[in-house]
Formats: C-alpha cells, structure tokens, sequence
C-alpha cells in the first residue's frame, strides 16, 4: 500500500443546539493512502460532510471537537490556528460541494473565480492567472474555453457549473480532493461524465481523493477502499470487492438492497425505519432498532470492529464465534453470483 497523505483517528465532534448536545462524530478512524479513491458511504445524517468539512476545517461556530486528530504532514489539522489553516486549504487540500450553483458567485464571471484562486493563494499575476484559468477550464472539458471565460455561471449547465467548481479546487495543484456528493444535482449521463473526468484527472494528477456519497453505485467503479458510515461511527471498511461482493454488516447488505441493479427485476429493498436522534445517542449498536437480524446483546452493548481480513473490517455482532449463522439477504446473493463468489 502507498504511503499515507491523511490520517483521522478517534475523531469526536459534537455540535451545540438549542435542544442539546449532537453528537454528530464519535470515534472516526480511517486513513487516506496517496494516490487512492477512499468512498465515505452512507444515509443523510450518518456523519459523511461533517468528516469531510472538519478536514477542511470548515466546521460551524457551534461545532466542538470532542477528541481525536486529523494528521496531515505531521501537523494536527484539528490544533491549527486559522491563519495556518489558510496555507493548507484549497492549496494542499481541495473540496468540490454538491451543488456547484451555490459554490460559484452569481454575479461574477467564471473565468475571474478560478483566477481568484491562483492570484490569491499562489500570488500569480492577473494575466498568467487568466492564461491558466483558461487552461484549467481546457483541462476539465469546457469547450471554448477562452470565450467562455467571461461568462456567468447562469450561463452553464449543471454539469459545465460543477467542471467550473472541479478546475477550481484544481487550480492550485491540492493533493488531497475531498468530493462531497459532486453528481447528487447532476442527472445520470450527466453524473458518469463527471465521474470519469475526476478518475481522469486523478490519474493525470497523482490525486488521492475523499468521495463523500449516499449511493453505493456512485463509487462502485471508482473507489479502491470503502468506508460505510452510520450514526457517526464507521460499520465497515474495506476495498471495493470486499465491501461489494463480501459485506458484512447489515447496514451495508441493507445499502446494496435498496441499490437499483440492472441484471434483475427485483424490487428494491427500503430501509426501514429513520436514524437515531444523535441528541440522544443510542446505547448499543445504533443501527439495532432497524435491523431484522439484530440480537439481545445489540441493544446493549456497541460491537467493536471485527476483523475480517487485513483490509477488511466490520462492527457487527454477527461475526462474534458464538453469533447465529443468517441468510444473506437476496440482493447481496445476486452481486455474489454475478461476481462468481457463489455456484448459481
């Protein structure tokens, strides 16, 4: 495995509301290796974003760092003054948001935004920043690109606003690009183009990239690693095969039910239930109240992470020895069978 460029351990973040402490955060541990696609997966409200934006150290006023360090080049990002903090993000890590329409200013042009960024953090001149904007705008598939410089975001498509956003984050050369449901807006022709523009460019680039995403199907071709995320701790890690055609915990089997799956006419899987109200947190497994394969000791106590392999883990109680055997549900059986892990 590649070196790593970021490393989170224990991460603990809360946030102060008028109806009490959330706490959103509570013990995240996971590692980015160079030049690796590391997918964060899981529902609304299962802790994704706010993972994301405390490595960008863009967290709300009301946001409180229970415990736990982000690590990048030896330096605590959670520890670091403002002023630090300004030399690191958009210049060694970059961020790409959800809606690229909220990301860009309305009412300046596209081409100026994404010379903004080199002007400021790189200190480049006005005109070799316009000359590098147009190439950036070139590099993520603008096509006329140096007359289109000098128009608005309204002008654009959703898919050309979220390229603009890409060259963007891209403009001051980051090593580490955090995509935070970048295709979410976007429809599906729309949503593969992006996709591949960003495993293009993190080829051409040497980028290791954080993909933030409630599908599973977003990252099933990009990722190399998967982290399936609830109630803020993570259930499951593991590389993509792993995770797709070996999952473990119920939470992923429940994921990849409600996955749309063009080999068979099943219908989807909903999943039942909604989230924990993290004012509250729950006492065992948090995912318990909705799982049918739930035992006594998941209302009681929090499964530790189990091993599976040297790159697989999983925190579920059903891979404890003295555990019940259970029927794998339908839908991962026939990802099995399609991956020729099973006889059909």
């Amino acid at each position: 495995m590649n070196e790593k460029i970021l490393e989170v351990k224990d991460l603990a973040i809360s946030f102060k509301t008028q109806y009490g402490i959330l706490h959103a955060i509570r013990g995240v541990s996971f590692d980015l290796h160079k030049g690796e696609t590391l997918a964060i997966v899981g529902e609304s409200g299962s802790g994704k974003s706010v993972t994301s934006r405390a490595i960008m150290g863009l967290l709300a006023g009301n946001a409180i760092y229970e415990g736990g360090s982000i690590m990048y080049q030896g330096r605590d990002l959670t520890q670091i003054p403002e002023d630090l903090f300004h030399e690191i993000r958009g210049t060694k890590i970059s961020m790409i948001f959800q809606d690229p329409m909220s990301s860009l200013n309305p009412i300046i042009t596209v081409g100026k935004q994404i010379s903004e960024a080199l002007v400021f953090k790189m200190g480049m001149p006005e005109e070799m920043a316009k000359k590098r904007a147009i190439e950036l705008m070139e590099l993520v598939g603008i096509p006329s690109a140096e007359k289109r410089y000098n128009q608005f975001p309204f002008q654009f498509s959703g898919g050309m606003r979220q390229r603009i956003v890409i060259s963007i984050a891209l403009a001051n050369n980051a090593e580490v690009l955090i995509c935070d449901e970048p295709t979410t807006a976007l429809d599906v022709t729309i949503q593969g183009q992006i996709l591949e523009l960003i495993n293009r460019l993190k080829v051409e680039r040497k980028l290791s990239i954080i993909f933030i995403t409630h599908d599973l199907g977003v990252v099933a071709n990009m990722a190399d690693r998967i982290a399936v995320m609830y109630a803020g701790k993570i259930v499951e890690v593991g590389n993509s095969e792993e995770v797709f055609y070996d999952p473990k915990h119920p939470y992923t089997w429940a994921l990849l039910s409600s996955m749309p799956n063009l080999a068979t006419s099943r219908e989807l899987d909903a999943i039942q239930g909604t989230p924990p109200n993290m004012i509250f947190p729950p006492k065992g497994d948090a995912f318990a109240p909705r799982n049918k394969y739930a035992m006594e000791i998941d209302f009681i106590e929090q499964p530790p992470l189990f091993k599976v392999t040297d790159t697989h883990f999983a925190a579920t109680w059903l891979l404890h020895p003295e555990a019940p055997k259970v029927e794998l549900p339908a839908a991962v059986k026939t990802l099995q069978k399609q991956r020729g892990r099973v006889k059909k």
